[in-house]
C-alpha cells in the first residue's frame, strides 16, 4: 500500500506530541502562518491580473518604498494571526513598532516576527521571492509587550521558517529539532512533507555576494572573495561559482538545497551602519534554520544567534552556510581585518581584473 506525504498539520501533531515544548498554541499559530502564506502564494501566482504589481506608492517604516504586494502581504499576515488568541503581539518589517492585538481577540504566550515579503522587488520581473517568520516567546510576566519584550537574542526562538514562492510554494521548518521542508500541493491546498530532515554540505564551492559593494568591503572579505575567484591556481586549489539573487530567501534555499555560503557582510559606507539585513525578522530566523541543518550563521565575527539586539529594526552584518567556509570567513575576520590585505595572486586592488603578467 503507497502511503500518502504528511500533511504539515499532521507533522506539526506529531512533534507536539514527541515534546512538550510544542503546545497547542504554538502548533495553531504555525497553522495559521501556514494559511497566510498560501494567501501571498495566490496574491503573487495571479500577479498583474489581480493589479497586485508595482509600486504602493508608500514607503516603510524605514524610508524604503514599498511595492503593492508588500503591503497586501503585511495586511494577510496580520489579518490571519491576530485573532487566534496564540500571539501576545506582532512585529513586521512594515511597521514601525509593535503590532497590538485588538482588544476583541483574545491574547497567547507568543510573539511573531516577519517580513511579509523579501526580494519584493523582485516579483516585478517574476524571480521567486518569499516570506520569513519567527516566534519568540511572550515574557510571562508581561500582559501588553513592548519594544523590549520584542528584543530577544535568536537563541530563545521557539520556531522560524520561510515560504518561498517560486516554480512551487514551499514551507521551510524548523522548531528547533531539524529543518523540513514542505511543498504546496495546489489541487488539494496543502503543504506536503517533501524535503525531511534538510542539511547543509559542510563544504562548497559556490558563494553568493553582492559583489557591486566589493569596493566597501573590509579586508577580510576582500581576502576571501579573491582566493575564491583566483580558482584552482590559487591558495583554496579549486574553483569557485558565484551566484547573486538579491532576494534572502531564495538565496537561503538554493544552499539548503545543494550548499554554499552567503554573504551580505557589513562595509564601510557608513562606519555607524553594521549592515544591510534585520537581525529580528531576517538574520535570525534564517541563521535558527541554517544552524538546525548543519551549518553555520555569524555576523562575520561571533554566531548571529547569539547576538543581543539593541532595537527593532537592527541592521546587521550576516554570512551562512556551508560551516568551513563561514568559519574560514570567522578566522580571517579575527586575524586579517586590522589592514588591507593584499592577495599575491592580483596585481591591482579590482575584484574582476585580471592580474598583470610578469615581464
Amino acid at each position: 500500500m503507497t502511503h500518502s506525504p504528511m500533511t504539515l498539520t499532521r507533522f506539526l501533531i506529531q512533534e507536539q506530541r514527541r515534546s512538550p515544548e510544542t503546545s497547542n498554541g504554538l502548533t495553531a499559530l504555525i497553522n495559521d502562518v501556514r494559511l497566510a502564506c498560501k494567501r501571498i502564494a495566490a496574491l503573487i501566482g495571479k500577479g498583474a491580473l489581480a493589479g497586485c504589481s508595482g509600486e504602493a506608492g508608500t514607503v516603510n517604516s524605514q524610508g524604503e518604498r514599498q511595492m503593492r504586494l508588500d503591503v497586501l502581504a503585511n495586511e494577510v499576515f496580520v489579518h490571519t494571526t491576530e485573532w487566534g488568541g496564540q500571539l501576545a503581539g506582532l512585529l513586521s518589517e512594515e511597521m514601525e513598532s509593535p503590532y497590538r492585538i485588538p482588544a476583541e481577540y483574545p491574547r497567547g504566550r507568543y510573539l511573531l516576527l516577519f517580513d511579509p515579503l523579501d526580494g519584493s522587488s523582485n516579483v516585478d520581473v517574476n524571480v521567486a521571492v518569499g516570506s520569513i517568520f519567527s516566534v519568540l516567546r511572550c515574557p510571562d510576566d508581561v500582559e501588553e509587550p513592548t519594544e523590549r519584550d520584542f528584543l530577544q537574542p535568536g537563541s530563545r526562538q521557539l520556531c522560524a521558517g520561510y515560504a518561498i514562492y517560486g516554480p512551487t510554494t514551499m514551507l521551510v521548518l524548523t522548531i528547533g529539532r531539524g529543518v523540513h521542508g514542505f511543498t504546496l500541493d495546489r489541487e488539494v491546498g496543502e503543504f506536503l512533507l517533501t524535503h525531511p530532515d534538510l542539511r547543509i554540505p559542510p563544504h562548497t564551492s559556490e558563494f553568493a555576494i553582492n559583489a557591486s559593494n566589493s569596493r566597501h568591503w573590509e579586508p577580510a572579505v576582500k581576502r576571501y572573495i579573491e582566493e575564491c575567484l583566483a580558482g584552482s591556481a590559487g591558495p583554496r586549489g579549486r574553483d569557485f561559482n558565484m551566484r547573486w539573487i538579491a532576494s534572502l530567501v531564495a538565496e537561503t534555499h538554493r544552499i539548503l538545497m545543494r550548499g554554499g555560503v552567503f554573504m551580505y557582510p557589513r562595509d564601510r559606507r557608513e562606519h555607524g551602519r553594521p549592515g544591510r539585513l534585520r537581525l529580528l525578522y531576517e538574520a535570525n530566523p534564517i541563521g535558527f534554520i541554517v544552524e538546525q541543518a548543519g551549518g553555520r550563521a555569524s555576523t562575520g565575527e561571533e554566531p548571529i544567534l547569539d547576538v543581543v539586539p539593541t532595537s527593532l529594526h537592527q541592521r546587521i552584518g550576516f554570512v551562512f552556510g556551508a560551516r568551513s567556509e563561514v568559519e574560514r570567513i570567522e578566522r580571517y575576520h579575527r586575524d586579517h581585518n586590522e589592514f588591507e590585505y593584499e592577495a599575491p595572486l592580483f596585481g591591482a586592488r579590482d575584484l574582476f581584473r585580471k592580474p598583470v603578467s610578469p615581464m
